[in-house]
């Protein structure tokens, strides 16, 4: 049982969780693609689900050498000194959103911004399940209603900064989709972009009815208007703000 299933008593069959307990895909550059109608995933509900942790500043410039570490064990349990940023910590408040294009030629976003949460059961079959601003165990999640794929053209899934610190590089982020059948499939945002601000993390599309996911790990250093530019989305955007929690 899920650590939500017994937040939310009487709720855990309103989604597909799917992949629990099989094997990891991990999707690489030299292995971008997987296609979900292939092992059986083209239908149900696909969880989406972006997270992440902090790095500490100094994290990368831990002494690695093997020599050190045997000649001083007690370093391996002893608290590194935190330098280069006031709190010892980036607070970074990760996104997780949605372009998506029906075969209707309808067009739009799912994100928390504007509070675009989507809809599961009617267009755009696409639903964010809320927002997490601190980075917890539980993350982000977008569900895509495959039932209704013939109606799905093309999805993009992409994360972005919503605060004024651009430190992807700084952050552990991991998107895990979990389709309704076979393995979960994983993409870590594991590139370097000190100074991006979002990041398209995979397609999804319909293409002559096969259901095909391609990474793309794609960093920019603009928002969704630029995300919307690089893959011709073609909508109009403004200003976005949070509601207050």
């Amino acid at each position: 049982m899920a650590f939500w299933d017994n937040l939310f008593p009487g709720r855990t069959a309103q989604f597909d969780m799917g992949g629990a307990g099989a094997d990891a895909i991990d999707l690489t550059r030299r292995r971008p693609t997987v296609s979900l109608t292939k092992q059986g995933a083209a239908g149900g509900n696909l969880r989406v689900n972006l997270s992440w942790r902090m790095r500490t500043s100094d994290f990368d410039a831990r002494p690695r050498q093997s020599g050190q570490l045997l000649r001083h064990p007690s370093r391996l349990f002893k608290p590194e000194i935190v330098q280069g940023h006031t709190q010892g910590m980036v607070n970074v408040d990760l996104d997780l959103g949605c372009l998506y294009e029906l075969t209707d030629g309808s067009k739009g976003v799912v994100q928390p911004l504007g509070d675009l949460l989507g809809d599961l059961n009617s267009a755009p079959y696409v639903k964010l399940s809320g927002d997490d601003r601190f980075g917890g165990s539980s993350g982000e999640t977008i569900f895509v209603n495959l039932d209704h794929k013939d109606e799905i053209k093309r999805l993009l899934f992409f994360a972005y900064i919503y605060d004024q610190t651009p430190a992807f590089d700084r952050t552990q982020a991991k998107v895990t989709l979990y389709p309704s059948n076979g393995p979960r499939i994983e993409i870590d945002l594991d590139e370097r972009a000190p100074q991006a601000r979002s990041c398209a993390v995979f397609a999804l599309e319909n293409v002559k009815g096969e259901l095909t996911v391609r990474r793309e790990v794609r960093f920019v250093y603009g928002f969704q208007a630029e995300l919307d530019r690089l893959y011709g989305w073609g909508l109009q955007w403004g200003r976005g703000y949070k509601s207050k929690a």
